[in-house]
C-alpha cells in the first residue's frame, strides 16, 4: 500500500536536490519522505542499508524520487565519495539535513571513553564532514540549505548524556559559525533543536521516565516526528530565505 507524507506544510522544491542523513528510521525517515512529496529529489543517507533501502522504497511508492547511499557518517572518504556521487546523479545540491545521531548514556563518572568518542563522532564529526563536502557543491550553484538536527539537551544540558549534550551543544556551535562563513553565498546554516520526541531512542527511557517528561513539559506531550519534520521543511523553503544562524526549538514549551 502506498504511503503518504504526513507533511502540514505545502512547500514548493521541486527541480531540488537534498541529502538527509539517518533516514533510514525515525526522524530521518520522516524528513526524507517529506522533502522528496515537496517534489525534491532526495539522498536517502544510513549506515543501515536494510532500512534505507526501505526508505528509498516507501518514497518511490508514494511518488517522490530517492536513492540510497550507504555511508558511515564518520568516514571522511566516503563522506566526500557520497556528496560526489549524488552531484553526479543529479546534477546540484540544495539541501542537507544533518540527522544522523546516537546516545550512549551514562553518568560522568561511569562513561566509557568510547561510548564519548562513538556520540561524538557521529553527531558531531559527522556534521561538521557533510557540511564541509555540501558546501562546495552549494557554493557552485549559488545557493543552499544547510538544516542540521541539535537538541534541547545541547542547550540545557541532560543528566546522564554528558557526551550526547556535548555533541549537540557542538552542533549549535558550528550551526552558528558556518552560518557567518557561508551567508555571503547565499547559504543558509540553522538548526532545529526537538525536546523529547516519540522515537525509538525516546522509547528506551521507559514508562516511568516518559510520564515524568510529559508532566514537565507545558504542552503535555510528546513530541512526533512530524513536527520535527516540518520545522525542517520550512527552513529548507523560500520562506526561510532571511533565516541563518537560528536554533528552531521544537519542545513542547520544555524550556520556557
Amino acid at each position: 500500500m502506498t504511503e503518504q507524507s504526513n507533511r502540514r506544510l505545502s512547500v514548493d522544491l521541486a527541480d531540488q536536490v537534498a541529502i538527509v542523513t539517518g533516514a533510514a528510521r525515525g526522524l530521518g525517515q520522516t524528513i526524507a519522505r517529506d522533502i522528496a512529496a515537496s517534489g525534491a529529489k532526495v539522498a536517502c543517507v544510513d549506515v543501515n542499508e536494510g532500512l534505507l533501502a526501505e526508505t528509498v522504497e516507501r518514497i518511490t511508492a508514494a511518488g517522490g524520487m530517492a536513492a540510497a547511499f550507504p555511508c558511515d557518517v564518520t568516514d571522511g572518504q566516503r563522506v566526500t565519495a557520497v556528496v560526489g556521487e549524488v552531484v553526479g546523479k543529479w546534477g546540484r545540491l540544495d539541501i542537507l539535513v544533518n540527522n544522523a545521531g546516537v546516545t550512549r548514556d551514562n553518568v560522568v563518572l561511569r562513561m566509557k571513553d568510547e561510548e564519548w568518542d562513538l556520540v561524538l563522532g557521529i553527531n558531531l564529526r559527522g556534521t561538521f564532514l557533510f557540511t564541509r563536502a555540501a558546501a562546495k557543491p552549494m557554493i557552485k550553484g549559488k545557493r543552499g540549505r544547510i538544516i542540521n538536527i541539535a537538541s534541547v539537551s545541547g542547550m540545557m544540558g541532560n543528566p546522564g548524556q554528558a557526551n550526547y549534550s556535548a555533541s549537540k551543544a557542538g552542533v549549535i556551535g558550528l550551526t552558528r559559525t558556518v552560518s557567518r562563513e557561508l551567508s555571503k553565498r547565499n547559504i543558509t546554516v540553522n538548526a532545529v533543536a526537538p525536546g523529547f520526541i516519540a522515537t525509538d531512542m525516546a522509547a528506551k527511557l521507559g514508562d516511568e521516565v516518559i510520564e515524568q517528561i510529559k508532566a514537565e513539559t507545558p504542552l503535555g506531550r510528546l513530541g512526533s516526528p512530524q513536527d520535527v519534520a516540518d520545522a525542517v521543511l520550512f527552513l529548507a523553503s523560500d520562506a526561510a530565505s532571511f533565516i541563518t544562524g537560528h536554533v528552531l526549538v521544537v519542545d513542547g514549551g520544555l524550556m520556557v
